[in-house]
């Protein structure tokens, strides 16, 4: 009797879920560690932050979660469901289209119980290390740990799945002279409230997401705030219905996690294929070659923004799955583009619910539960 692959997935977040669920709908038996005492990954709030605020002390104290207390989603909630399990309205919840990190953590814990991914989870459980049982094997050795003294265990894998996220390594960006900058230096991966910036003079560096947020909080407390992207399209101004904010060049240099999942669980169960180290690069070289003659630089290449859904189909492709639903290119493109363009501070409320659901067009789609 053959038994089914054992997977190890490494993290219980949003990816580590979305894996979890599509590795045990291919039969394969699943184990997921968990470093916290919860599920959810980034999207826990934790009022602490990093013993090194700017993340460059690598013995210092982490914090997982990058959320600020005030953090809304910056895609309308339709987009951040799964493809077959939409994200609703509850009772007593966050209503919103966009809404709280609350209800995006409500969200995930629901996924989790409805499918059963809480009885695969064991949480207070580190992984420390993970190798290859040798040259020659297919299997992989997992050491984890209950807590920071305890003894390790170790256990063999044929597959292991790492969805620990980018959120552990925050980093300034390497910019001549910020070493010389006399003030308080902070990543926004310890940004939590505003408070601690009243009456300051601010530089925020970036303008992707985080930082549009951000750079408007701070404002309502601070002196001034100064916004410094390398964007090449920005013009040096002071920014509309604003009496204390400028923006600046600066001279210096969800894709669907779902898709991936499902492509990397089709692949374990040997459904489809990987392909070749020769077919990747080519693909690599060729995906670089479009976004530059797009416009997009190389260093920014990791922001799909307009061509998110293209990727998106890709990925369906390679793993034998349909296209994303036609709405949902629709909906993404209509939530980005005032962001992407500088036109409106208040992007998640410019429209109604109804603006939404013409775009939708589908009945289907759950607007409440108990």
């Amino acid at each position: 009797m053959t038994h089914p692959l054992r997977v190890a997935v490494i993290g219980a977040g949003v990816a580590g879920l979305a894996a979890a669920r599509s590795l045990r709908r291919e039969g394969l038996d699943v184990v997921v560690f968990e470093k916290s005492n919860h599920l959810g990954g980034t999207w826990s709030y934790d009022p602490r932050t990093d013993s090194d605020p700017v993340g460059l002390d690598p013995n210092r104290e982490v914090v997982h979660t990058s959320l600020y207390r005030s953090l809304r989603t910056n895609l309308p909630r339709q987009l951040m469901g799964f493809l077959d399990y939409p994200f609703p309205n509850r009772n007593n919840g966050d209503p919103r289209t966009f809404p709280g990190h609350e209800e995006v953590l409500w969200f995930l814990n629901r996924f989790s119980d409805e499918f059963g991914l809480r009885g695969l989870t064991r949480f207070g459980s580190e992984v420390v290390r993970v190798e290859l049982v040798s040259e020659k094997s297919d299997s992989w050795v997992v050491e984890s740990r209950r807590n920071r003294d305890s003894v390790l265990t170790r256990e063999v894998f044929g597959a292991v799945v790492v969805c620990t996220g980018h959120f552990t390594q925050p980093r300034l960006p390497t910019i001549p002279g910020i070493e010389k900058w006399p003030g308080y230096q902070i990543h926004s991966h310890n940004y939590r409230v505003p408070e601690p910036f009243q009456g300051q003079i601010v530089v925020v560096i970036g303008f992707a997401s985080s930082a549009f947020d951000i750079s408007r909080e701070i404002a309502k407390v601070a002196k001034e705030v100064h916004i410094a992207t390398r964007s090449p399209d920005v013009k040096v101004m002071k920014l509309a219905n604003h009496d204390n904010m400028w923006q600046h060049k600066m001279e210096v240099i969800f894709q669907m996690t779902e898709l991936q999942c499902k492509w990397v669980a089709r692949v374990l169960s040997g459904k489809v294929l990987l392909p070749t180290e020769k077919e990747m690069m080519a693909y690599v070289e060729e995906y670089y070659q479009q976004m530059e003659k797009d416009g997009f630089p190389k260093h920014m290449t990791h922001y799909l923004h307009f061509k998110e859904i293209g990727y998106c189909n890709w990925l369906a492709a390679k793993a034998g799955l349909p296209p994303i639903e036609h709405w949902r290119d629709e909906m993404y493109l209509e939530s980005i583009k005032p962001v992407l363009l500088g036109l409106q501070d208040n992007y998640r409320d410019q429209w109604d619910d109804a603006h939404w659901k013409a775009i939708i067009k589908d009945a289907s789609l759950p607007q409440n539960v108990n």
